[in-house]
């Protein structure tokens, strides 16, 4: 199993040799290290927490935490971003606490699921956050173009759960399955992956492979 936290950057477009066009998305990376190994006998079940994002602030809680484990590398004493990847034990018992990774843990050509926060959109109507088509625009109209029409009957007298109505739109986990890597800049810590990954610049985005 492969993963890694990154930075999303921006997007761009990429040409192979036959002049095809690939739009892309580069992922920053910075420096991952393993803060935790979680076991089934100690834990309850087994997975790697992962920490990325050097900050000059870090809650009491988090310091004591990652106190224990600055000794064996002192670059983990102030990580902001904390993640967890579960996996079998057998897999677990090759990581341990401290190990590095960075952007050549993918490969050109791999193909991942990538996982980010949406970009928050305020709050939307039904016809923009739902796709509702709207009311007829003449005939009596007036002011309800776009409006949600009934959301309930006379009874039970209230409106059911789970109805489509205007709300806080975006600010969501979403998950985009099958990207390539179109390529792995070593040098700058940079990945390439096709197509278009959730969130806004500079959002952190967790890449599975």
């Amino acid at each position: 199993m492969k993963f890694i936290l990154g930075k999303k950057l921006t997007m761009n477009q990429v040409f192979d040799e036959t002049g095809r066009v690939t739009p892309v998305t580069y992922i920053e990376i910075e420096p991952n290290f393993v803060t935790q190994v979680k076991t089934q006998d100690k834990d309850g079940y087994s997975a790697l927490q992962v920490g990325t994002t050097k900050t000059k602030k870090v809650s009491k809680a988090r310091a004591g935490h990652l106190q224990k484990i600055s000794n064996l590398n002192s670059q983990i004493s102030n990580l902001r971003d904390l993640k967890e990847f579960r996996m079998s034990g057998e897999e677990a018992k090759n990581f341990k606490t401290g190990d590095k990774s960075e952007a050549d843990t993918f490969a050109q050509g791999d193909t991942v699921t990538v996982i980010g926060v949406s970009k928050g959109k305020g709050f939307q109507g039904v016809v923009k956050r739902h796709g509702f088509a709207g009311g007829p625009a003449s005939h009596g109209q007036k002011d309800r173009h776009r409006a949600p029409g009934s959301i309930g009957s006379s009874f039970p007298e209230h409106v059911m759960k789970g109805m489509r109505m205007a709300g806080r739109m975006g600010g969501e986990k979403i998950t985009v399955k099958n990207l390539k890597v179109i390529s792995v800049d070593k040098e700058n810590q940079l990945i390439a992956l096709s197509g278009a990954v959730p969130g806004r610049k500079g959002s952190l985005v967790i890449i599975k492979g």
